[in-house]
């Protein structure tokens, strides 16, 4: 089994699917912050292929900014996919904007996940400046998008069972 390092400094172990073949899983990155967004989706990936998800099962998608992501996802649980994974990056600034931009994506992908549909993972980092965004996106302190698809993985092995 293998492992990714998370953003505590510990090793978490990559679970495998109920059924890895046929296990899908959709990842919507915001374009907004690419050097941060796309290193956390490339971790989300790699961490998806350790755990035998197959390649073609594995669907990409970019949007605008973060807002975006919840429009998309909400979109894409309806297809029915074992998992969804939202991916941006929201930097505090100088004016109110961060907070109404984290505001509606928390808002939005929790009212998606209470409808008990398809889980979806909130990959979205809100920081404070961009270095700790970096060291999060696969830098000092391991790669927050690994760690969404380690927990589409848990959730989906979860409605497996439970559904």
């Amino acid at each position: 089994m293998s492992t990714i390092l998370n953003t505590n400094g510990e090793n978490l172990e990559i679970p495998a699917p109920y059924n890895p073949t046929a296990f899908t899983c959709d990842i919507v990155t915001a374009k907004w912050n690419p050097e941060v967004t796309h290193a956390l989706r490339d971790g989300a990936v790699e961490t998806l292929r350790k755990a035998g998800v197959k390649e073609e099962n594995i669907r990409l998608h970019d949007v605008p900014g973060t807002v975006e992501l919840i429009n998309a996802a909400g979109v894409l649980v309806k297809r029915r996919p074992d998992a969804v994974i939202i991916i941006g990056c929201v930097i505090r600034g100088d004016t109110p904007h961060f907070d109404y931009v984290c505001q509606q994506a928390t808002q939005g992908a929790a009212m998606i996940n209470a409808q008990g549909e398809t889980p979806l993972i909130f990959g979205v980092l809100t920081v404070d400046n961009l270095q700790q965004a970096l060291d999060r996106a696969g830098g000092a302190l391991g790669n927050k998008g690994a760690e969404a698809a380690v927990a589409a993985i848990e959730m989906a092995n979860f409605h497996a069972r439970i559904c």
